[in-house]
């Protein structure tokens, strides 16, 4: 067993292929395979239910040990990390933006990077797609943290890595009767008041999957975040939003959306391709695609 096998199973596990994980991984489809078919011999339990479309979903032991890779990975990068403090204290100044919604899944990182590493000064902003991207073009922040890579314009001299995967879905207040639902059908939600957050990813969705049976009733759109959790809750409409975005304790429900075939929505973060802009900034996407 060594570090580059524990890595190889997260990636496949985060990207669900093998495909997918060799190439970020750049190195061969038949060498990630053997590496990890060795690693499951080693350990006796198959991690993977592998397709002939090279797809591995995590097996019931597949995800007890990939929790267990991804703790170790995260023990052997501080381990790094405090050996750099011996050397050279991290300092500096780290600019991040977020879209409204998932800053709460930046909290404990940030926390804990603050912990380890008090002379950096961090400032977090909320802000939308498109002034981030220009805000990182113009070197105005340091790291983005966006939904699609469909939004970066070519040849922008951008990259861009998924953290996470999600899904669009229905916020409704506790209070309401349709809290109970398991799903709702576009055409249901139709016919229902929203009041959207001002994005284009969920201007989209709304036009593809709902304008379609009729005129949508919008009752106000916005980037105010809190106006829209006070406006649902207090029953004034339904929202829609990213499942990740939903904190469990503001109040709104989260209900499946009913597609036929749903695509899934990635939430990743967005730099300047080549060298990072500090030290600080590859130290806190390290910790963040691991721990997020």
């Amino acid at each position: 067993m060594n570090l580059e096998q524990l890595q190889y199973i997260i990636e496949v596990s985060k990207s669900g292929s093998l495909t997918l994980a060799a190439q970020k991984s750049h190195i061969t489809l038949s060498a990630i395979s053997q590496s990890i078919s060795l690693l499951e011999n080693e350990l006796g339990v198959s991690l993977f239910t592998r397709s002939r479309g090279q797809s591995a979903i995590p097996t019931r032991e597949g995800k007890v040990i990939i929790e267990k890779a991804t703790e170790i990975l995260m023990k052997v990068n501080e381990l790094k990390e405090e050996a750099n403090d011996f050397k050279n204290t991290l300092s500096g100044e780290l600019r991040i933006a977020t879209i409204p919604g998932p800053t709460h899944l930046l909290i404990n990182t940030v926390s804990r990077f603050k912990q380890d590493f008090p002379n950096v000064k961090i400032e977090i902003f909320e802000r939308g797609p498109n002034e981030i991207i220009e805000s990182i073009q113009s070197h105005k922040i340091d790291i983005g943290l966006i939904v699609s890579e469909d939004l970066i314009p070519k040849n922008s001299g951008l990259v861009y890595e998924r953290l996470l995967e999600g899904r669009m879905v229905v916020g409704v207040s506790s209070n309401s009767p349709l809290s109970s639902l398991k799903s709702l059908s576009p055409e249901k939600l139709q016919q229902e008041t929203l009041i959207l957050y001002d994005d284009p990813i969920i201007k989209n969705f709304v036009e593809e999957y709902i304008s379609k049976f009729g005129k949508t009733n919008i009752l106000f759109t916005t980037n105010n975040t809190v106006a829209i959790e006070n406006a649902v809750m207090s029953g004034l409409g339904l929202t829609i939003g990213l499942d990740f975005s939903f904190l469990k304790n503001n109040g709104l429900v989260p209900i499946e959306i009913k597609l036929p075939n749903p695509l899934p929505v990635h939430y990743g973060w967005v730099r300047h391709d080549g060298k990072f802009s500090s030290q600080a900034a590859k130290t806190f996407l390290n910790r963040l695609s691991l721990e997020i």
